[in-house]
C-alpha cells in the first residue's frame, strides 16, 4: 500500500496527515507505528486522517505514534491548515475530533484557535481531563529539570493504571506566563509541545491567581490559551471551590513542513 501523506508541526509536535475523504485508507496499529517511527517512517508524535464527516465540515481521527487514540489539541490546530488548504473549509470550521465537536478559525500570520470542550475542575486538582488525561506538577527550574525520568515514574505508576496519563511540569513565570513541559502517553517520551497538556496547565494556573488569556512558553514554541471561569459551588463552606470553564480556545501555529509517498 502506498500512501500519500502531508506533515505538520504544530510548536514542535509533528503530524503525518492523509487525507480520507474517500474512505479508502484503514490503517492497523502496525501500520501507525511504522508511519510514526523516525527511522523506517515518516516520524512524527502521531498520525490523523481528515475523513467527511455528515454535518461538520470534516472528521478528525486521531492515532498516537503507538496506536492508540485520543484528543490531540496541537493535532488540531495542524489539522485545520491541512484542511484549508484541500479546500475544505474557508478561514472557519466545526469539525468532529476524539471528544466530540470542535469549532477553529485560522487569523492573522496563519495562527489557528480552536474550541476545546468545557471542563469542570475542583479548586487546585492536580488532575484535569482536557479531551486527554492530565496530571500536574509544579515546579522550579523546569529548563533542567528531569522531565521523561520523572513523567515515565508517574505515567506507569499504580494510580493511572491501566489506561496511564500525560504528566505537565509547569514553571509559573508571573504576569500570566508559564513554562511547560509535557511527557506524553503514546508517545512515551517528552514532546516539544502538547495542545490539551498546556491546555490544562492555563486552567490550572488559574487557581494560582493567574488570569486569562495564559501566555505559554513549551520547547516548541509559543501559545497561548483563553478561557471563561465560572464558580461552580463550595460544598465545604467555602474552603474551596469548583471552577467550570468555558470558551476554551487553544491559540497558536501549525505549519506544513513536506509531503510524500510512502510505501507500507
Amino acid at each position: 500500500m502506498t500512501l500519500h501523506f502531508t506533515k505538520y508541526q504544530a510548536t514542535g509536535n509533528d503530524f503525518v496527515i492523509l487525507d480520507n475523504r474517500n474512505g479508502a485508507i484503514k490503517l492497523s496499529i502496525d501500520d501507525v507505528q511504522r508511519i510514526c517511527d523516525r527511522r523506517f517512517g515518516v516520524g512524527a508524535d502521531g498520525v490523523m486522517l481528515l475523513e467527511k464527516h455528515p454535518s461538520l465540515d470534516f472528521n478528525l481521527v486521531y492515532y498516537n505514534s503507538d496506536g492508540s487514540q485520543s484528543l490531540c489539541g496541537n493535532g488540531t490546530r495542524a489539522a485545520m491548515k491541512m484542511a484549508s488548504s484541500l479546500g475544505i473549509v474557508n478561514g472557519k470550521a466545526s469539525f468532529n475530533a476524539f471528544d466530540g465537536a470542535h469549532q477553529a478559525e485560522i487569523g492573522d500570520h496563519g495562527i489557528v484557535k480552536v474550541r476545546m470542550n468545557d471542563v469542570t475542575v475542583p479548586a487546585n486538582s492536580d488532575f484535569i481531563n482536557t479531551g486527554s488525561p492530565h496530571l500536574i506538577r509544579f515546579v522550579t527550574g523546569l529548563a533542567s529539570y528531569p522531565v521523561y525520568e520523572e513523567g515515565k515514574k508517574l505515567r506507569y505508576s499504580d494510580t493511572f493504571k491501566p489506561g496511564g496519563t500525560n504528566i505537565n511540569f509547569i514553571e509559573l513565570l508571573g504576569n500570566n506566563n508559564i513554562y511547560v513541559r509535557t511527557y506524553e502517553r503514546g508517545v512515551e517520551n517528552e514532546t516539544l509541545s502538547c495542545g490539551t497538556g498546556v491546555t490544562a496547565a492555563a486552567l490550572a494556573v488559574h487557581f494560582k491567581g493567574y488570569d486569562s488569556p495564559i501566555a505559554i512558553k513549551t520547547q516548541g514554541g509559543d501559545l497561548s490559551v483563553q478561557f471563561l471561569a465560572k464558580p461552580s459551588g463550595s460544598p465545604d463552606g467555602g474552603r474551596s471551590q469548583s471552577v467550570t470553564f468555558t470558551d476554551i480556545f487553544l491559540i497558536g501555529p501549525a505549519k506544513m513542513v513536506f509531503e510524500g509517498d510512502l510505501e507500507l
